[in-house]
């Protein structure tokens, strides 16, 4: 006999008659995320759109019900909800769209090119491209910079070479141009009441499916380039030191059971490696830099960190090894990555009914957990909007729920490159302080707003100052 738990229904957000919370949820979640835990609780309940096609969307906050919607309750729960149903038609069926069988397919095949041996050796890849964004900054006008467009494209670079082989230059151009409209598509069209079929040739599937034609034209080039080169995704981790890049390993890895990727699965799981493989280290390393440059005490702590581990300018370059050497500067990435994660909002749809921290949750209803929301929850972070690399010292970590932090997802669907992530992340981050200071030139905060990732709405500044060699 099942275990009966005792449960309540969820309280609901208030919003206008006609269309419920619809308005604040395609203008602001973020801060409508917010308002609701802080008014109803840790689980709620948004409708959205007018009587008779009103949808009912769940959002869970706490740490507990994070992890019971991620891990431990995992299998009554698809990642499959009316905005991944839009994401999945414009970006295709790759690893952070697929479901069951095929997800499951793809990241066996996918997961021996991440083991951490074969990420490790991609270390000498990440400095290299670190300073010649460092030398390149000696151009700089002034010293001013946009942060988050400059560790975009840095962060592109990094996957171009590491991933792709190429210098990421040409990727760089045209996901700047169309994922955010794409993202914003996605959005607008899954929170949408009714909507026009995809073929109908309005101006927004037109604009759409020429950004679509476009992403897909670069990752078969990105493909085709690398057909028949060297590589032999069969050895274990052991054998990979991680010098060819995943897509040639991707173009023949080949698993006894499920054989290899075909040619729509591999331009779907290059789509999705470009995307994904720099969004987290782009936005962890520019709003590091940014937080940095409003705390120079913090910055010198980090900077001095630097130098001791690795000479200061003009030293030497980061290693993996040396990862474990720079825990205050990890502590920074993420602090920063807790204030500013890239995936502010993870998705799921209920295939079975649930309950979530003591709230009814019905079949089929979409849901949503919200690192945005759940890394500043009062319960586990003290004035949590305040900048605290000391909130991730071992010990507070481990007096912290496991989910109180999670900007890589959690569960069996956890971010397979998370670790690619972090290695980018610090060791970047590492050359571009040997290099120079940073100094904060806006004193205001940075509006933000989501699709499926963070989307900063107006330029994130800062000046440098290159740093003299002993």
């Amino acid at each position: 006999m099942a275990t009966v738990i005792a449960s309540v229904q969820a309280p609901i957000v208030a919003g206008t008659p006609l269309f419920g919370s619809m308005s604040e949820l395609l203008n602001d979640p973020l801060a409508a995320y917010l308002r609701a835990r802080s008014r109803y609780g840790d689980v709620v309940r948004f409708r959205a759109g007018p009587p008779g096609l009103r949808r009912n969307l769940y959002a869970v906050f706490s740490a507990e019900g994070a992890q019971q919607v991620l891990a431990t309750q995992a299998a009554d729960f698809r990642k499959d909800n009316v905005v991944y149903e839009e994401l999945r038609e414009s970006i295709g069926n790759g690893l952070l769209t697929s479901q069951d069988d095929t997800y499951l397919r793809q990241r066996r095949l996918i997961q021996p090119l991440f083991t951490r041996r074969r990420v490790d050796g991609y270390a000498h890849q990440v400095a290299d491209e670190a300073a010649a964004v460092a030398e390149a900054w000696r151009e700089a006008p002034g010293g001013a910079l946009e942060l988050v467009g400059e560790m975009r494209r840095f962060a592109l670079r990094m996957v171009g070479r590491i991933l792709f082989g190429t210098d990421g230059e040409k990727a760089s151009e045209v996901i700047e141009r169309t994922m955010p409209l794409l993202q914003e598509y996605s959005l607008k069209r899954g929170m949408a009441p009714v909507k026009p079929p995809r073929t109908w040739p309005t101006p927004a599937n037109r604009r759409a499916g020429r950004h679509q034609a476009e992403l897909f034209a670069l990752c078969d080039t990105i493909i085709e380039s690398r057909r028949g080169g060297p590589g032999d995704a069969s050895q274990d981790d052991t054998g990979g030191d991680g010098t060819e890049d995943l897509v040639t390993l991707l173009v023949r890895a080949e698993n006894a059971e499920d054989g290899s990727l075909d040619a729509a699965e591999l331009r779907e799981q290059v789509l999705i490696f470009l995307l994904a493989g720099h969004e987290t280290t782009a936005t962890a390393l520019a709003f590091a830099l940014h937080l940095l440059a409003r705390h120079p005490e913090q910055q010198k702590r980090v900077r001095d960190e630097v130098d001791r581990v690795l000479g200061g300018p003009g030293g030497r370059a980061p290693t993996a090894a040396d990862m474990a050497e720079l825990p205050y500067l990890t502590m920074v990435l993420k602090e920063a990555m807790r204030l500013y994660p890239s995936a502010p909002v993870i998705g799921r749809r209920a295939v079975a009914d649930a309950v979530i921290d003591g709230v009814r949750i019905p079949a089929g209803a979409d849901i949503l957990v919200s690192p945005w929301v759940t890394h500043r929850h009062p319960d586990y972070w003290p004035d949590p909007e305040r900048f605290d690399p000391e909130r991730f010292t071992p010990e507070a970590e481990a007096g912290r729920p496991r989910y109180a932090w999670f900007p890589f997802g959690g569960g069996p669907r956890a971010c397979i490159g998370q670790h690619l992530s972090m290695l980018e992340s610090v060791l970047g981050l590492a050359v571009l302080l040997q290099a120079y200071e940073f100094e904060a030139t806006d004193t205001g905060e940075v509006p933000l707003g989501a699709a499926v990732t963070l989307i900063p709405k107006a330029p994130v500044r800062c000046r440098i100052t290159p740093r003299s060699r002993p």
